[in-house]
C-alpha cells in the first residue's frame, strides 16, 4: 500500500470512527462496534441500547448526523448491539 493510499485509508477510518462515536453519544450507548460490507458498500453500526428506541425515533435522531457527514456508503444500517 502506498503512503498516499495508507493516509487516505487512515483518514477514512477516522471519519467512520467519528461517526460511530457521535451516534453512540446520541443514543447514549456505552458499547458499540461497526463493520463494513465492502462488496455492498454498507456500513453496519451496532449500538448498545438501540433496541429501546422506536424506528421513527432512530430516524429522527440519526438523520441530522447523517446529513452533516459526507461518507461514501451505499447504506448505513444501525442495529442493536447484542452482547
Amino acid at each position: 500500500m502506498t503512503e498516499t493510499n495508507e493516509s487516505e485509508f487512515e483518514a477514512w477510518q477516522e471519519d467512520v470512527e467519528f461517526l460511530v462515536k457521535i451516534l453512540a453519544d446520541v443514543f447514549e450507548s456505552t458499547d458499540y462496534r461497526y463493520y463494513l460490507d465492502e462488496m455492498n458498500q454498507t456500513l453496519y453500526i451496532e449500538l448498545e441500547g438501540l433496541g429501546e428506541f422506536e424506528e421513527n425515533e432512530i430516524e429522527e435522531l440519526a438523520g441530522p448526523v447523517f446529513d452533516e457527514l459526507d461518507l461514501d456508503f451505499e447504506d448505513i444500517i444501525l442495529v442493536p448491539l447484542d452482547n
